[in-house]
Formats: structure tokens, sequence, C-alpha cells
């Protein structure tokens, strides 16, 4: 069964009401910039590769991966996004998959949406983008400066994110911040060391296989076709793998049991397909695929939607 705290998802009861505003105005703020910043004849070109990314990195996600001291992590995805999509397209894929994390799987508080995306689609994007550029401003004559610069990123996106959600923790009460902030960044750092080397080892993949993928210009019919086609097999690929992620806590759970502000979480209102499970079919495989299939399935449809719509005002 796929732990209930995944990494950096925030449950409700953590954060104190004045955090929980804060974060729902700057994610708010962010997201809103986002889609006006984003170029609507871009995406209506290279809607299925943001659509299959999307739906991917929601897989990925259910696919926790063990590390030192009995805890797991988890790709977030949010610097591949970044890499291969630019940060406003990232910012509204990552937007999508922790909001029907969030409204689906209850994974990650309702009230503490804004914080999560804050964390996750926001910091985790601005930072993979901000820290790629200046590493390749000092190794991108190097051939392999590229890979160098995308681990940094992918590994800073996860520490800077969780310092931000120890600074959250800490600020709501949860646990002084010369403890928490430190214990949030000690554990994300070697979760960050394994998301730069998935997020190097896709980017290899992507040049081997389909390097226009990582280009900008606009994608032919035949190859969006292509494009949509490969991405639903990796993510389904990735789907019926996901019975076998690791059932040790996550960092924030591990943090959070070790610092003995656990207790504070609070039961959510409702559950839909909670711990990534239908609740006919109880805990099993078979269960935990069905809804990792539907959970793909949505934030597919749900990316796909929001920006047709963006792209049809573009063409007004």
């Amino acid at each position: 069964m796929v732990p209930l705290i995944l990494a950096m998802h925030i449950p409700d009861g953590f954060l104190a009401p004045p955090v929980l505003v804060g974060g729902w105005l700057l994610a708010g703020l962010a997201i809103a910039w986002a889609l006006r910043a984003l170029d609507g004849d871009a995406v209506a070109h290279r809607l299925p590769l943001i659509g299959v990314m999307a739906a991917a990195i929601f897989a990925a996600q259910m696919l926790n991966f063990p590390i030192a001291g009995g805890t797991s992590g988890h790709l977030l995805g949010a610097a591949l996004a970044t890499l291969v999509l630019g940060p406003w397209a990232a910012m509204l894929v990552m937007t999508t998959v922790v909001g029907v994390q969030a409204l689906f799987f209850q994974d990650g508080g309702l009230l503490a949406l804004g914080v999560n995306l804050l964390n996750m689609a926001v910091i985790g994007v601005w930072v993979t983008y901000a820290v790629q550029r200046l590493v390749n401003l000092a190794l991108g004559r190097f051939r392999w400066g590229q890979s160098v610069s995308a681990f940094v990123a992918a590994w800073a996106s996860i520490l800077v994110a969780a310092l931000a959600c120890g600074l959250e923790l800490a600020l709501s009460g949860a646990s002084p911040a010369a403890v928490v902030i430190p214990a949030m960044g000690g554990i994300h750092a070697l979760i960050g060391l394994v998301e730069g080397a998935i997020t190097v080892g896709a980017l290899a993949f992507l040049r081997a296989a389909r390097p226009s993928l990582l280009q900008p210009a606009p994608l032919p019919p035949a190859e969006r076709r292509g494009i949509l086609v490969g991405g639903l097999l990796i993510t389904l690929l990735l789907v019926a793998a996901a019975p076998l992620a690791s059932t040790a806590p996550d960092g924030l759970e591990r943090v959070a049991e070790d610092l003995g502000f656990i207790t504070r979480a609070t039961e959510p209102a409702f559950h839909l397909l909670p711990d990534y499970t239908l609740p006919a079919l109880g805990e099993g495989a078979l269960s935990t695929i069905i809804a990792g299939l539907i959970g793909a399935a949505l934030v597919l449809g749900v990316a796909w939607g929001i920006l047709s719509i963006r792209a049809r005002r573009a063409g007004h």
C-alpha cells in the first residue's frame, strides 16, 4: 500500500491558519501569472506532450523508493517538467498533479493545498529554472555541462522546497525552526540525489529517443500522436509498478514522527481513493493499479482541458 503522507504533501492540521492563508495567496497569484504568461499557440502544438507529462509525473510519484534509515522518497517531477516544458507549463502540470492528489486521493490536506502548491508547483519549478540557468552559465560550454546543471537543479528543487516546508511548519508552531528545518533539509537532500539521477536519466532518454521534445519548436501532428501513445505506455508501466513501492515512511512523515508533531494531522473530510486504493477492492495490488489509472486519467484530462481552453483563447 502506498503511504498516506507522501514527500512534502502536508496534511491538514500541521499548519497554522495564517500560514495556510499565505500559501493560498502566494500560490494563487503565481498560478494565475503562469496562465497569463503561457503562450497559447505553443501550448496548442505541444498539448499531448504536456498532458502525458502530467500523467506520467502523477504515476511516478506513486513509486516510493527506499532511503537510508528506513525512510522513503519519490520523484517530485517539478524539475523534469521544467526542463522539458519550461516554467509556465511546468507550473500548471504540477498544479494539476498536486490538486488531483489532494481532491481525489486525500494526499495532502485540502486546507493545506495552497501551501503544497506553493512548495511543489511554484518553488520547485522556479528553483529548477534559476539553478539550471546559473550552472549552465558556468558549465554550459562542456559536453557534460547540461547533465550536471540538470542534476544540480533537480536536487536543489527538492532541497529548497523541503526547507520551505520546514519553515512553514516552524511558523505554525509544529516544531522549533532550529530543529525542523535542518531535519527536513537533511533527509530531503538525500531524496534530491535520487531526483537528480532520475531527471538526468529521463532527459538522456528523451535526447536519444525524441530530441525534438527538448526544443521549443512546434511538434508536427504525426509526432504529437506518437508522443501521446508513447507517454501513455510509460504511464501505464509506472502505474503497474506502483504496488512495488516502498511502504517506509517518507521524508515528511519520518520527520513528523521523530519530532512528535504527526499527531497534529487531522482526518480528511471525505475519502474517495484513500492511500491510492479503490475502497471496494481493499488494499491489494489490483486496487492500487486501478486507482493509479483513474488518477492518471484525471490528471491527463484536467491538464488537457485547462490548456485547451488557454490555447483556444489565444487563437481569438
